[in-house]
């Protein structure tokens, strides 16, 4: 909205894509990752009954450390109306799959959620990515998971739940100490809001029998209610 091209390019590189490079952008990408993403969007679509939108596929910043050590080399941007998707070339069709799974995920949970995504709290955002890894499960299963699932004990998931989100659950997604809890920054457990989200919501699915296309527009208050 407004935003100049450095501006966006800026804004997509701290999200995961690649740095300027002299190589040919097609030799870093997996091979016919196109066809592969177009296959498994049409499935998601149909599964969730998702929205019809634009997909942009650019090589991941195989330079970041976190996006190596966190993602394998892999990452997403999902808005409403488009998605982002950044690959590395040792990708697999598996994690390829994954991604595009977690990042479409969120399109589906920003459109069916009634609330405004400029006024999401530190709650929304955790049960947002919680929504997105559980469909990832469904999905692709249990072996496809981000290796932040499993950094922590149910015991240690529920201490962080009780601890630091639910204290901290209206934070705003322009405070600092949104992103601190999310990502696990500073003196913060690593990925705690990621990894809080994935157990909320596992709990909430596993307790109620259900699965996340059924759960895509709830009040993310719903999962802490217990």
């Amino acid at each position: 909205m407004g935003a100049t091209a450095p501006e966006i390019y800026d804004y997509l590189k701290m999200h995961g894509m690649y740095r300027t490079t002299s190589e040919s952008i097609l030799e870093k990408l997996p091979k016919n990752v196109w066809s592969k993403v177009q296959k498994e969007y049409a499935v998601l679509q149909k599964e969730w009954s998702g929205p019809q939108i634009p997909i942009f596929i650019f090589p991941a910043d195989e330079t970041n450390p976190k996006i190596k050590r966190e993602f394998n080399g892999k990452s997403g941007l999902a808005f409403k109306d488009k998605l982002f998707l950044f690959f590395s070339s040792h990708n697999t069709d598996s994690e390829i799959k994954a991604v595009l799974t977690h990042e479409y995920n969120h399109v589906c949970r920003l459109k069916k959620y009634k609330k405004n995504e400029a006024e999401f709290t530190l709650l929304d955002t955790v049960i947002l990515e919680g929504l997105a890894e559980n469909a990832v499960r469904e999905q692709c299963g249990s072996t496809n998971l981000a290796g932040w699932t499993k950094y922590y004990s149910d015991e240690e998931l529920q201490k962080i739940v009780q601890q630091l989100i639910i204290p901290n659950r209206n934070l705003k997604r322009n405070e600092r100490k949104h992103s601190d809890l999310l990502y696990g920054k500073r003196f913060y457990p690593t990925m705690a809001g990621y990894c809080a989200g994935y157990y909320l919501v596992r709990n909430y699915l596993e307790s109620n029998n259900q699965q996340t296309k059924t759960i895509l527009g709830m009040d993310s208050r719903e999962f802490v209610k217990e």
